[in-house]
């Protein structure tokens, strides 16, 4: 018997990359998962490739009004028993070339989206359900022209600080689950150097897979990890560590 036999779980984002290894590990581990994309196309073959035992809604969680009809739909399965609240964006910006699009677009996606996918899915979760915030190592790492993300992500980090709290009379637990760079489709447009300079920083001298996320993340969704909320568990191969 998986580790999420018979939950329920919502999963932001979840048409490629961390998102898709985490609903697809979800689905392998016996729960029932909603997906969410911006766009239907990919959507609809990220449904497709994982087969069974899932849905996609479009929308974007930074607009309220698709937030509310996902959480429409999701109400028919009845309770939420795991949220990941994973879909954001990142893009570099040196801090002299910074503009309010740039700042708007990421605090919009990564930190209102995330803020309202969890206050709009207080409803229907589950009393001793397992929140699960993807965070960034780069909350913790000062990286040239990356500074606008790092701030999102730093953000996210306090709100699971001040959930853990407010949530705790509901047993709901909260956790940031925060990666260092990884094989994503995203990451793999980088220009050679970057991605040199990447693995220069990691001691373990190579990225991570999206399914290593996926494995932290099932922890953190799970009863194996019934004792942990309010924490920052890093995926990232020792990047933030040392």
């Amino acid at each position: 018997m998986g580790k999420l036999q018979g939950k329920v779980a919502v999963v932001t984002g979840g048409t490629t990359g961390i998102g898709f290894a985490i609903a697809k590990r979800f689905v392998d581990e016996g729960a029932y998962v909603f997906i969410t994309g911006r766009r239907q196309k990919e959507l609809d073959e990220a449904v497709k490739a994982i087969g069974s035992e899932v849905a996609g809604v479009q929308g974007d969680v930074s607009k309220l009004q698709d937030l509310d009809r996902l959480y429409g739909t999701v109400k028919a399965k009845g309770k939420i028993d795991v949220l990941v609240a994973n879909a954001g964006t990142g893009e570099f910006a040196p801090l002299a070339s910074i503009t309010e699009e740039h700042f708007d677009k990421l605090f919009d996606l990564n930190v209102k989206g995330t803020l309202f996918t969890v206050q709009r899915a207080l409803p229907l979760m589950n009393d001793g359900g397992s929140i699960i915030l993807i965070g960034s190592v780069a909350s913790i790492k000062g990286t040239p022209a990356f500074g606008t993300y790092g701030a999102t992500k730093a953000a996210v980090r306090n709100l699971v600080r001040a959930w853990t709290m407010e949530l705790k009379d509901r047993r709901i637990r909260s956790n940031v689950l925060s990666p260092g760079p990884i094989r994503t489709p995203l990451v793999e447009l980088q220009p050679p150097e970057t991605i040199a300079r990447m693995l220069a920083t990691i001691p373990m001298g190579r990225m991570g897979e999206p399914d290593e996320v996926a494995k932290a993340a099932v922890f953190l969704a799970s009863d194996d990890s019934s004792f942990v909320t309010g924490i920052e568990l890093f995926v990232d191969g020792g990047r933030g560590q040392v």
